[in-house]
């Protein structure tokens, strides 16, 4: 069957049992998103500095029962300057990984103006999207439902599949069970995006 590491995909009831994703990891500056990114490639927290650019690492990773898959993480900077950049690396991609920082009630408004815009654009519609609630471990944060609410997630609209993952990306709790959200959402939009083709 193969063990899901060679760029040779196995099939297993006709589903790839290895694929590629390309995802880009956006959030405001220090929201934690270059930790999110270093825990999932390392499984160790690495201490970080603010991203000037961007941050590009493949990582692969197996995912429950769903075999394995190449993450291509591309983590761009959130500095006001560097939003723009953004949509350069949401172009063809997989999926979203938005991370906010659940202990800065101040900037969710910002946050939220800043996800629904690269939410809303044009050739996003329809890409999956990962809200992390990072620093769920801290005595502050906020809990979901607020963070939900604060950020507008119901006004995405059903176009923008999403899930929203607490975590804690220095020690990684719930980073795993957040990717796997996300992979099955491209999976799925894949999945009917095939048909779509399989139709015209």
């Amino acid at each position: 069957m193969g063990n899901g590491l060679s760029e040779q995909p196995s099939f297993i009831s006709g589903i790839p049992f290895f694929q590629s994703f390309h995802i880009a990891i956006l959030g405001l500056d220090s929201a934690g998103k270059t930790t999110v990114l270093y825990r999932l490639q390392f499984n160790e927290f690495v201490n970080t500095v603010p991203t000037k650019g961007f941050n590009a690492e493949k990582v692969k990773l197996s995912l429950g029962g769903q075999g394995s898959g190449t993450f291509h993480f591309w983590d761009v900077g959130g500095q006001e300057k560097l939003r723009p950049l953004w949509k350069s690396y949401t172009r063809c991609t997989d999926g979203i990984i938005f991370v906010v920082d659940s202990v800065d009630v101040e900037r969710m408004e910002e946050a939220k103006t800043e996800l629904h815009k690269i939410a809303k654009t044009s050739e996003n519609q329809g890409v999956p999207l990962l809200v992390v609630a990072n620093k769920q471990d801290l005595r502050h944060a906020l809990g979901l439902a607020e963070i939900e609410k604060l950020l507008a997630l119901k006004e995405l609209g059903p176009a923008t599949p999403w899930h929203l993952q607490p975590t804690c990306a220095i020690i990684g709790d719930g980073l795993r069970e957040g990717l796997e959200k996300l992979h099955d959402m491209i999976l799925k939009r894949r999945k009917v995006q095939r048909q779509q083709r399989k139709k015209r």
